[in-house]
């Protein structure tokens, strides 16, 4: 039996539309048509039911009344929110990782910061975004604590109805992130201890969070700061 055959339908049609929510092939407020997915996917309307409730659970898709799912709109405080968790945990998950990353994904890494610092000249914030992804996946993917990994995993999807345009939003970040990346495949390739490995980790994605709400605060000073 195949991998595929061995999943279950919810399951298979939870991937299906998770990978274009993901891509950005179903963006924010795309409205989802169960009937539809399921003529798609070859399946009865119930496995698409159970795999939309699952989304709905884990904030990536949003049901309202008479409207039916549609993907969740950008939500700033939910980046803020997720950022926070996910500066705690990709800190985690990348100092676990650490004595499993081989010199090939840190040379790997170091060649992906070189196009996000060549791309600072022509700034592409969606570019950029999609090559920062590659970058900390290929720091952090070796946890060997799949329940964190799995969380990791989950608060990057999360992020995606806002992230595309974070970088754009605040683009005087990007340098900065750059340098701090380099830094962390410094502290990786010295092999550093845990500690320092998830601090570093942890402040890079909190001091871009923390950017990202200053500059709001500034141009919306009554929204939430915290």
């Amino acid at each position: 039996m195949t991998t595929t055959e061995a999943l279950s339908k919810s399951e298979l049609a939870y991937r299906w539309i998770s990978e274009r929510v993901s891509t950005r092939e179903y963006g924010p407020g795309y409205r989802l048509v169960l009937g539809d997915i399921a003529r798609i996917l070859d399946m009865s309307v119930v496995p698409v039911r159970e795999a939309i409730r699952r989304l709905e659970a884990e904030g990536l898709i949003s049901y309202e009344r008479n409207v039916g799912a549609r993907v969740a709109l950008a939500d700033p405080n939910e980046y803020i929110d997720t950022m926070q968790t996910l500066g705690v945990l990709e800190g985690a998950a990348t100092a676990f990782a650490a004595p499993h990353v081989s010199a090939e994904a840190l040379d790997e890494a170091a060649a992906v910061n070189q196009q996000m610092r060549e791309l600072l000249t022509e700034f592409d914030p969606h570019r950029f975004t999609a090559l920062n992804e590659r970058f900390h996946t290929l720091l952090f993917e070796t946890c060997p604590n799949h329940h964190l990994l799995d969380l990791v995993q989950r608060g990057w999807m999360r992020l995606n109805n806002v992230r595309d345009s974070t970088f754009g939003f605040i683009p005087a970040r990007a340098a900065a992130s750059v340098d701090e990346h380099d830094e962390l495949v410094a502290l990786l390739r010295e092999g550093a201890s845990a500690e320092a490995i998830e601090q570093a980790a942890r402040q890079h994605r909190l001091r871009t969070m923390n950017a990202y709400r200053d500059k709001r605060s500034a141009h919306h000073p009554t929204n939430r700061s915290s």
